[in-house]
C-alpha cells in the first residue's frame, strides 16, 4: 500500500500481527510508542533496520541482471498496463517529465531522508504519456507470457507484474514518447531528484552520472488507459452565514437546484450537501479565464465560492477545508456533514486532457484536483540507489 494514503492509525492496524508488513518500512513510526514524531531520527533508523531485516531474511529478491517491467492493475471492470522502470532524474530537472502539482518541503525532506537512509526507494511514482501504438504492442506480448507476480490485495485490486529481460525493443520505444507526465507522486519524484543531488554532493569527482541515484522508479501508463476520480470538499463552517443565507448568496454567483445526483454528471456542475439534502451548482467559467488551470471545476469553485463565501483563501493551508478522495463516495460526505460539518460539495472528476493542458502550459493545478485509482503498491519493485 502506498505510504501516504494511510495515517498513522490506519497503517499500525493495517501491518498488525504481520512482521512482513512493508508499512514497517515505509511508515516504520508504527512500531515506536504512540506519540513519536514520525519525522524523529528514531522512525529512519526503524525504517532502516526493518528493511535490512527483510533483506537479510530473504524476503526481498535482488535482480541478477538489469530488467523492466510490465505491471499491470485491475480493479473492477478498470484495467490498465504499465511499464516499471527506472527513469531519468535528468528528464525530470529539465522537465522533460512534466509536473503539475506544487510539493511540500516537510514531505519532500521526510521522502529524500527515507531514500536516503535506506539507499533505495521503495514506491514508484506514476507517470502518464499520450498512447503510443508502438508500445502497446510490445506490451501486449509480454502480458501473454507467464507473469512473475500476480496476487490481487485485501482491497481487490490484481496486481500483476511481468519480468521483461530483453530490454531494448521497450527503451527504443520510449525514446520516441516526447513526454511523460507526472499522474501521481510529485513528492517521490521531487525526492529522488534531491537524493540525487545530496549522493553526486557527497560523491563528489567520483561521481560519473552512471549510479543507481540519477534514476527513479516509476511506473508509465498510457493516458487512455486511465481514469481519475474527484476530489471532494467538505468545510468545516460556513463562515458565519446561516443555510439560508448562503444559498441566497450562492443563487447570486451560479444557478442553484435542490434534488441534485450526489455526483455530477458533466464538466461544471457541482452537487452541494446541505442541510440534509443534496443542491445542484451550475459553474459558468469566468470570461477572464484565459490559462487552462482557472478554467478547472475545482479552480472556479475556489474563486468563487470558497474564497469570497467560505474564507478560504488558500486551500493548502486553511485548515477549515478537508479534502476526500472519490474512492470514498458521495455517502462519505453525507456522514462528515450530519456529523457536524457545515458542507459538502461532490466534484465533477479532473480530465486526463485537462491535467496533461496545465502540465504543457508550465501551470500548476490547484490542489487536490486529482485522485487516482487503482494506485501502485510500495514494495513490489524497489529500486536501490
Amino acid at each position: 500500500m502506498p505510504y501516504d494514503v494511510v495515517d498513522r492509525e490506519e497503517a499500525a492496524a493495517l501491518a498488525q500481527g504481520n512482521p512482513l508488513s512493508f508499512l514497517r518500512v515505509s511508515r516504520a513510526e508504527i512500531d515506536l510508542p504512540p506519540g513519536q514524531n514520525p519525522y524523529g531520527d528514531e522512525v529512519y533508523a526503524q525504517a532502516a533496520s526493518n528493511y535490512k531485516k527483510l533483506l537479510d531474511d530473504g524476503q526481498l529478491t535482488q535482480e541478477a541482471q538489469p530488467c523492466v517491467y510490465v505491471y499491470q492493475l485491475q480493479m473492477g471492470d478498470q484495467v490498465q498496463t504499465g511499464v516499471a522502470a527506472s527513469y531519468a532524474v535528468d528528464e525530470y530537472d529539465a522537465d522533460k517529465i512534466k509536473k503539475h502539482e506544487k510539493t511540500r518541503r516537510e514531505k519532500e525532506d521526510d521522502r529524500t531522508r527515507h531514500i536516503v537512509t535506506l539507499r533505495a526507494q521503495t514506491g514508484p511514482v506514476f507517470l502518464t504519456y499520450r498512447g503510443r501504438p508502438a508500445i502497446d504492442q510490445l506490451v501486449e506480448k509480454v502480458i501473454q507470457t507467464e507473469p512473475l507476480y500476480n496476487l490481487t490485495a485485501a482491497d481487490g485490486v490484481r496486481h500483476t507484474l511481468w519480468r521483461v529481460t530483453e530490454t531494448q525493443a521497450l527503451v527504443d520505444a520510449f525514446a520516441q514518447v516526447p513526454e511523460l507526465y507526472i499522474a501521481d507522486g510529485h513528492h517521490r519524484a521531487a525526492s529522488a531528484s534531491r537524493t540525487r543531488a545530496q549522493l553526486k554532493q557527497e560523491a563528489g569527482s567520483a561521481w560519473t552520472g552512471v549510479e543507481a541515484g540519477n534514476f527513479f522508479l516509476a511506473v508509465a501508463f498510457p493516458a487512455d488507459q486511465l481514469r481519475i476520480l474527484p476530489y471532494n470538499r467538505v468545510i468545516k463552517d460556513l463562515n458565519g452565514h446561516s443555510p439560508t443565507d448562503f444559498l441566497e448568496k450562492l443563487g447570486a454567483i451560479c444557478q442553484v437546484s435542490q434534488g441534485a445526483d450526489p455526483s455530477p454528471k458533466k464538466r461544471g456542475q457541482v452537487s452541494m450537501y446541505l442541510g440534509g439534502q443534496w443542491y445542484g451548482l451550475e459553474l459558468k467559467v469566468p470570461v477572464e479565464a484565459k490559462s487552462p488551470s482557472e478554467k478547472l471545476d475545482v479552480a472556479i469553485l475556489q474563486a468563487q465560492v470558497l474564497d469570497p463565501l467560505l474564507g478560504i483563501a488558500d486551500p493548502r493551508t486553511d485548515k477549515r477545508i478537508d479534502f476526500v478522495g472519490g474512492i470514498r463516495g458521495t455517502g462519505q460526505l453525507e456522514k462528515r456533514v450530519q456529523a457536524g460539518e457545515a458542507v459538502a460539495f461532490s466534484m465533477y472528476p479532473t480530465s486526463l486532457e485537462e491535467l496533461m493542458a496545465i502540465s504543457d502550459a508550465d501551470e500548476i493545478m490547484p490542489p487536490k484536483s486529482t485522485w487516482f485509482e487503482p494506485k501502485l503498491r510500495d514494495a513490489l519493485l524497489i529500486h536501490q540507489v
